[in-house]
């Protein structure tokens, strides 16, 4: 569901929402830092016990059990909130007796009975947080342990009984409290800390600034701004509503004001949102969570994420820039645009906490204490700056906003875990995964092809990380099985789910921008189909070729990224009908371009070379001496310059 309404939560229940997330954030920094304070260290699963009972709390106080709640928190709300605290206290208080006597297949009736309600009140919070289709998976897939002795072939298992699978699930280290819960205890609330203290400390409007400084001038320099501070600030939040939601009510007028209709300024705020959690040096929590399952660190994620992000967003700039070529449009007006050095001036503390937090994360690999060394800094900078220090409103605003985003992601993840207890306990992931590469009979194209569809229809449904953690159980070890690199396999899956958010007819992206720009949703997500068709491509480019997430020799990934690049500006060409140099093309010549971009796609010197060749016969026929003499090109006589 949706964020909820600032009526639903005001005056006391606002303030213990607030609570909340500070008792959180401490209790998180005592735990990454050692610091003991009074004494107090919960170890293993005692911790993460507590951070569910306290974000769970919070979550089923800000998101409402049904539409009529939206404006009015009932009285069960508080009760559920204290039932989740009650549970999860109860369980962190037992935590390391549950352990060291087994609990997970023997314990006391009372504990049955608390986790029984834990896992209750957690499908109540995935069904608030993440919609009915989560909640039908995370029961559908929680309980299979029930009803896997009836399933048939390798979908069989040995069955649970009730009472085991609760506490399999509740007191087990596979479920609830499994990787996905681990990693956001571990790492994820401390880089939320860090994109909320950008954002409120004025890092938006910066990142707003110094992209309109730098490409504002140029012609459809709307747009363009709106590519680039969607890039810095979803790379920040990791969320492409919320991205839509701040940069979008700026940069959509804007688009407006200078001549792109409202679906198309839509779907550019749309595509270049839905790319921030692609983008590091945060991207999404999901990024978190692949590392965990590859067993490798964040920066090696981050690294490989890089180039793919760089290609999605180059190919959306072409694009832009191609479309306003084509209609004429110009940039901003001068008393519009802000000088570069002016900008940086007011905005050097968010570039400082930037490099620290890369350089804690590439070069001294200290990923769980980074982003709050990079947080530090920033409020340190900013109690000499009247305009970005934090004063008591913002740091109220801060925690609840810290509540609100890590209640829902808590409240979610938890939800999936129940679906990663299902499929681990029962062993059905390794043989589903046996049995598509079977089925597949080592076939790589159809491998990929079967990845595409599932990480797409699921990705209707669900969110990105519940949507990658539930397929990277599932789908990724048949990718790997059938001899694609591991960490490509993983990304495949991650962009292909993401690809709901602009296509329809789910486009949740798209049509939260078309809200905005007060758009028609099916023509505003078509756009966004044509603007972000490079995110179709993408995935096959890096997938089968290692070199663009930057594994193997430089020279091989010096050339594999111009030949990527090459592609994808042939595809931009193709979906805009405009090729610099030449100018409106029809539809001939951009089926000739797609088919070079096709061949510049498969990783191969000799198709690069027929693609290159073709993309120089192109130009030949196009702008050439031939040129007049080209039928059906489409082509106007007056080349209109690039």
């Amino acid at each position: 569901m949706s964020d909820t309404h600032n009526t639903r939560l005001n005056g006391v229940a606002r303030g213990v929402v607030m609570i909340l997330g500070l008792t959180g954030l401490l209790m998180a920094i005592n735990q990454t830092f050692g610091l003991k304070l009074f004494g107090f260290y919960p170890l293993g699963n005692a911790f993460l016990y507590y951070l569910i009972g306290i974000f769970l709390a919070a979550a089923l106080l800000c998101y409402p059990a049904r539409a009529a709640d939206t404006d009015r928190l009932p009285w069960y709300d508080w009760g559920l909130a204290a039932a989740a605290l009650g549970c999860a206290g109860y369980l962190g208080l037992n935590g390391l007796r549950m352990t060291q006597e087994g609990w997970e297949f023997f314990a006391p009736v009372e504990a049955t009975l608390v986790a029984t309600l834990t896992i209750l009140l957690v499908l109540e919070g995935v069904r608030r947080c993440g919609g009915w289709a989560i909640f039908t998976v995370a029961l559908v897939f929680g309980l299979y342990p029930l009803y896997a002795g009836h399933m048939p072939g390798f979908l069989w298992s040995n069955p649970f009984a009730l009472d085991e699978t609760i506490r399999a699930h509740v007191m087990g280290a596979e479920s609830i409290i499994g990787v996905p819960m681990q990693v956001v205890a571990n790492l994820i609330i401390g880089f939320v800390v860090f994109g909320i203290a950008l954002t409120i400390t004025g890092g938006g409007e910066f990142f707003m600034n110094f992209a309109t400084a730098l490409m504002g001038r140029s012609r459809g320099g709307p747009a363009k701004v709106a590519v680039v501070s969607s890039a810095f600030m979803g790379s920040l939040s990791g969320s492409a509503v919320s991205n839509i939601l701040t940069t979008g009510t700026i940069t959509i007028p804007a688009m407006r004001r200078s001549g792109y209709s409202r679906e198309y300024a839509a779907a550019v705020e749309a595509c270049s949102s839905t790319g921030g959690t692609l983008m590091p040096p945060v991207m999404g929590a999901v990024a978190f969570i692949m590392a965990s399952f590859l067993g490798v660190s964040y920066a090696e994620v981050m690294i490989a994420a890089l180039l793919p992000a760089i290609l999605f967003y180059l190919a959306l700039l072409l694009q832009v820039d191609h479309y306003a070529a084509r209609k004429g449009l110009k940039g901003m007006r001068p008393e519009e645009i802000p000088r570069v050095l002016d900008t940086l001036k007011q905005g050097w503390p968010y570039l400082l906490s930037l490099v620290v937090l890369i350089y804690m994360l590439l070069v001294m690999r200290l990923e769980s204490y980074a982003p709050y060394y990079a947080t530090l800094v920033l409020l340190a900078i900013s109690l000499f700056r009247r305009r970005q220090r934090l004063s008591l409103a913002k740091g109220l605003d801060f925690l609840y906003r810290l509540a609100h985003g890590i209640g829902n992601l808590v409240a979610v993840l938890a939800g999936i875990g129940l679906v990663v207890g299902g499929l681990s306990y029962t062993g059905v992931a390794g043989s589903f995964s046996r049995e598509l590469l079977l089925y597949a009979g080592g076939s790589i194209p159809l491998m990929l092809a079967a990845g595409a569809v599932t990480s797409f229809v699921l990705g209707m449904g669900m969110t990105v990380s519940a949507c990658y953690i539930f397929l990277s159980i599932l789908l990724a070890p048949a990718l790997v099985g059938a001899g694609l690199d591991p960490l490509g396999s993983h990304l495949f899956i991650l962009y292909w789910g993401m690809l709901s958010y602009i296509t329809p007819p789910v486009a949740l992206a798209a049509i939260t921008a078309a809200g905005v720009a007060g758009a028609n949703n099916t023509r505003t997500s078509l756009h966004a189909v044509r603007l972000g068709g490079v995110l179709f491509v993408l995935p096959f480019l890096f997938v089968l070729n290692p070199a663009l997430i930057l594994q193997g020799p430089l020279d091989r990934i010096l050339l594999s990224s111009l030949t990527a690049l090459t592609a994808i500006w042939l595809v931009a060409a193709a979906m805009e009908g405009y090729l610099y140099r030449v100018g409106t093309i029809g539809w001939l010549p951009r089926l000739l371009l797609l088919l070079a971009a096709s061949l510049l796609i498969y990783p191969e010197w000799r198709s690069d070379l027929i693609g290159l060749a073709l993309l120089g016969g192109g130009y030949l026929w196009l702008a050439g001496p031939f040129r007049r003499r080209a039928p059906l090109t489409g082509v106007s006589e007056k080349p209109r310059a690039g």
